[in-house]
């Protein structure tokens, strides 16, 4: 008779050998714990992270900028009354197209025509001197010949002459100032062009060269861009700049740069950049904006998507796939801009390298992964 049982009484065996409870308890424990170790040992192993790599294949690249200006006249100029007065009447506005020794607008000559009234009666009694002086000298000289005059008389009478000469020339030299001065209450265009600015108003008192209009002259057209400093670091890789008109790339044309501003805008931190247009299409009018392209000099980058960035200790980094055992090490890099959706890294990885551009979210140091190649942008 076989009696099983958990108990602390020996139980009966067939064998007529008797064994204790806790003995056989024991024993079923350890039975318990081995086959647990064997089918933990029977597992599958964890399965390695799946990511995605490229081989580095760095390339020579050009970075491109792309700007926004506006077409200016090459040559502005701003003109102004020389004299003081009250605008009586201004006769062109904004966008009108003068032609050169047009008047623009005029001030109250009335203080000027006097000036050139009194010039003209100094000048007539200067004369009157002058006839004076000289029939007086030629008095003298004929009776210095016949020996009745003294010496003294003679350069008495030759020195009023001169003095009298002079003092005309003085009057005529005041007259033609107050004609001038006459000739400039009305302001003229010095050149052919359109008028870009007009500060005059019927009635305004101005003062001698205050600036009343703006006028674009006629001829070559340039392209106005406000430049980042950081950008003039380096020259373009042409010396060509490619404008095309905002509302129509297909109207296009060249320039090179002909001036460069020595200061920053405070308020916006760039620098002016003019650009000499080669020719000026019909439709690229003063005010146009226009765009700007030009490319820098090449140089060798690796382009990686941005999803391949990570960070060590603040810096960029990327996780660079070892080919002998397949474990990842983060590995910090170089990069040479950042552009829409990627990044161009200069440093920090060999041509060759597999760099991990998806599935790095879980990765850690020397963690072993499935690598599933993908085509270099």
């Amino acid at each position: 008779m076989v009696m099983y049982g958990f108990s602390n009484e020996w139980l009966p065996m067939t064998s007529h050998r008797k064994f204790p409870a806790r003995t056989l308890a024991a024993v079923l424990a350890s039975t318990l714990v081995l086959a647990s170790c064997q089918k933990q040992s029977e597992l599958p192993p964890k399965p390695e992270v799946q990511v995605r790599a490229i081989d580095a294949a760095f390339v020579d690249y050009g970075q491109g900028v792309t700007l926004t200006g506006e077409i200016v006249a090459h040559v502005q100029t701003n003109l102004s009354f020389r004299v003081s007065g009250q605008i009586t009447e201004w006769l062109v506005d904004v966008g009108a197209h003068v032609t050169q020794g047009e008047v623009l607008a005029r001030i109250d000559p009335q203080q000027q025509k006097a000036d050139v009234e009194a010039s003209e009666a100094a000048v007539r009694a200067a004369e009157a001197q002058v006839r004076q002086a000289s029939a007086a000298f030629e008095r003298q000289k004929l009776l210095m010949t016949k020996g009745s005059t003294t010496q003294e008389l003679f350069d008495q009478a030759q020195t009023a002459s001169r003095t009298a000469n002079g003092a005309l020339e003085t009057t005529r030299a005041n007259l033609g100032t107050s004609r001038d001065a006459l000739s400039y209450t009305e302001l003229r265009a010095d050149a052919p062009g359109i008028v870009t600015v007009r500060n005059a108003e019927a009635g305004q008192v101005v003062q001698a060269a205050q600036t009343m209009f703006t006028v674009a002259q006629d001829g070559p057209r340039d392209a106005i861009f406000e430049v980042y400093e950081s950008l003039l670091f380096e020259r373009p890789a042409e010396p060509t700049i490619k404008l095309a008109l905002v509302s129509d790339p297909a109207v296009n044309t060249e320039g090179t740069i002909s001036e460069v501003s020595p200061t920053i805008d405070t308020a916006t931190g760039t620098v002016r950049v003019k650009i000499a247009m080669k020719n000026t299409p019909d439709r690229m009018t003063l005010g146009a904006p226009v765009t700007g392209f030009a490319t820098s000099p090449p140089v060798k980058v690796l382009i990686l998507p941005w999803t391949a960035l990570s960070t060590l200790n603040g810096k960029p980094a990327v996780w660079v796939v070892k080919p002998d055992d397949k474990k990842v090490s983060l590995r910090p890099v170089t990069v040479s801009a950042y552009e829409t959706g990627r990044v161009l890294v200069s440093k920090g990885v060999e041509p060759g390298e597999q760099v991990v551009v998806d599935g790095l979210k879980m990765l850690r140091p020397d963690q072993v992964v499935d690598v599933v190649k993908e085509q270099a942008q």
